[in-house]
């Protein structure tokens, strides 16, 4: 059964001055902009510059919004050593085939922001001549950093273009299978090119990745240190006493993320607990499912774009939603699209931040 009204029952009792609302005080969400209404912050060698960076409403229907103070500074790593090889090139097998790539690539192109996630994570993403862009106001995501934005855009993910590939003159061309629009085929006529498969673990495909820029050792031990980060963080915030409710909204669609999502996985790295509807793969809810399958402890709901966020406001100002306990007692968070509906350890690692700033949190007017 979820706290919820044990919660409400603390919130009631409690004196301003008590120990209990000091704590709630300490634990309030740092609020912030969507990814989808904000300008990009990126990864950079750099200072973020604030003043670039659009601040907007700190609260969506009720929902205080997760990320505005989030530090993109050091979001990538410094750059790593390449795995030992016998020679300029080693052979890595992959979800396409097999590729004879270079040891240390030095101009990279990558066609899925999961890739661009793990040259970041492993500090290649200054290597990166060229990279599909996002849909919205912003190229590439925010949680990147400022530096990505220099990137030179190669069409979409949808839809990369070779012509444009090509220009470029990579030594190495990184993404996933299938890849609409250029084939295996075409892509490695014009540079040696590794695409992954389609998995349900965010690791292995980050490792995958991280394997055909030849930083296989990196990746190991960033991952391990994820692993750390995401264990220490559960233990100081009792993860594991806390049923957390996760939904994404899209134009038209209310979609419970269950264990098998990004953001489900992480959750589950750290020891949060997931409501029992949820304990199973991914699902879409109508209004009359609320109370039996997205009521938690607190609920992070995801807007995916503005026609997300759109529909999702409109779905939180609905009886329904109002009657859900957790938006009761302000545990409701709105949370970045491009990070909890993310796939790398960059992303795990900024969904590990937000985590840690509102699992005990109450949203404040």
């Amino acid at each position: 059964m979820p706290l919820s009204a044990f919660v409400r029952t603390r919130n009631r009792t409690a004196s301003p001055r008590s120990g209990t609302a000091r704590v709630a005080r300490r634990r309030i969400v740092a609020v912030a902009a969507l990814c989808a209404t904000a300008v990009a912050a990126g990864c950079s060698s750099t200072p973020d510059d604030a003043s670039s960076i659009v601040r907007t409403t700190t609260n969506i229907a009720g929902a205080g919004v997760v990320g505005l103070e989030r530090d993109t500074t050091r979001a990538c790593a410094l750059p790593s050593a390449p795995d030992p090889a016998n020679g300029s090139t080693r052979t890595v097998t992959h979800a396409a085939g097999v590729s004879e790539v270079p040891a240390d690539p030095q101009r990279i192109v990558v066609l899925t922001t999961s890739a661009l996630d793990a040259a970041c994570a492993v500090g290649l993403w200054e290597r990166v001549v060229g990279a599909v862009t996002l849909d919205g106001p912003s190229p590439q995501p925010d949680y990147l950093g400022t530096g990505v934005l220099k990137i030179p855009g190669v069409g979409s993910a949808a839809q990369p273009d070779p012509a444009l590939i090509a220009g470029l003159h990579p030594d190495l061309i990184l993404g996933n299978i299938p890849t609409a629009g250029a084939s295996f085929d075409a892509l490695r006529a014009i540079a040696p090119t590794v695409l992954v498969g389609a998995d349900n673990s965010w690791q292995a495909e980050f490792t995958a990745l991280a394997t055909g820029l030849g930083r296989r050792a990196a990746a190991d031990d960033a991952l391990d240190n994820y692993r750390t980060e995401a264990t220490d963080i559960g233990n100081a915030i009792a993860a594991n006493q806390t049923q957390a409710s996760l939904i994404r909204f899209t134009a038209d669609t209310n979609r419970i993320q269950g264990s098998d999502s990004f953001a489900g996985q992480v959750l589950g790295d750290v020891g949060v607990q997931r409501p029992t509807a949820q304990r199973g793969p991914s699902f879409d809810v109508t209004p009359d499912q609320f109370a039996t399958k997205v009521e938690g402890d607190l609920i992070y709901v995801i807007l995916a774009g503005e026609e997300g966020k759109r529909h999702g406001e409109s779905v939180l100002r609905t009886d329904a939603w109002k009657d859900l306990g957790a938006a009761t007692d302000k545990r409701v968070f709105a949370v970045e699209d491009t990070v909890w509906h993310g796939n790398g350890l960059t992303a795990a690692r900024a969904l590990l931040a937000d985590l840690n700033g509102t699992l005990n949190g109450f949203v404040t007017d």
